[in-house]
């Protein structure tokens, strides 16, 4: 079943920009931050190099990575949207909470990151997990296929933010909940390679995804977070 629903799932993100060429009116959209992403578009990008990058115990969401699952919440039952997992940090946590009942989508811009997450799927034995090719500016999920949306240091990445908010808020069921998890950006406080790799700070990201139609909840704390944020949005 799991296979069928990844080679259905994979159909679908082949066939769909075709349908969108035929059937909307042309889209006139600005990159926000443009070539932020070129680095993961890279054919020849090393998946062992930015597994050393993103699961270092130095970056503060893997030393938090419990506490995050916790404010998280998750119930047996939920379907959770990991967008931009990255190299698959959080799959199986989510897989094990969400149990058999329940639902991983793991969402990536990057081919091989995707490829990594059926690895994952294979060796731990994960029944519940759909791996997701997305695009810049559209993850790519059923409309109402997710209770939850994480977006973990991947805000900054979006290069088309309405776009990309417009099709999370569709992907979610009413009342859903959008995670927000990004980096404080502060002038005279923050590192320069935040300041510049960043493209703006907190409000504004808040105001873009309210701006999205999601309503904001709260700004949850994690003790161990310095140079982090954690903002919960619903639908």
């Amino acid at each position: 079943m799991r296979t069928f629903l990844w080679f259905l799932l994979a159909a679908t993100v082949l066939v769909s920009p075709i349908i969108a060429q035929e059937t909307a009116a042309p889209v006139t959209r600005q990159s926000v931050k443009p070539g932020i992403n070129k680095p993961f578009l890279d054919p020849k990008l090393e998946v062992e190099e930015w597994i050393e990058r993103f699961e270092v115990e130095s970056r503060e969401i893997v030393q938090a990575k419990d506490e995050i699952l916790k404010e998280l919440n998750l119930s047996p039952g939920q379907r959770i949207g990991d967008i931009g997992a990255g190299t698959g940090l959080f799959v199986a946590p989510f897989s094990r909470a969400v149990g058999e009942k329940g639902w991983v989508y793991a969402v990536d811009i990057v081919p091989r990151f995707v490829e990594r997450y059926g690895k994952i799927i294979d060796i731990l034995h994960l029944q519940n997990v759909t791996p997701v090719l997305c695009g810049q500016d559209d993850v790519r999920l059923p409309p109402g296929s997710i209770d939850v949306a994480f977006v973990c240091d991947v805000y900054h990445h979006f290069e088309y933010p309405d776009q990309s908010l417009a099709s999370i808020h569709e992907a979610l069921v009413p009342g859903g909940k959008l995670v927000v998890i990004d980096f404080e950006r502060i002038p005279g406080k923050s590192r320069e390679w935040l300041l510049g790799h960043v493209r703006a700070g907190k409000e504004v990201f808040r105001e873009e995804v309210e701006k999205a139609g999601f309503h904001f909840v709260k700004e949850a704390s994690i003790p161990t977070f310095e140079e982090n944020y954690y903002l919960v949005f619903e639908r």
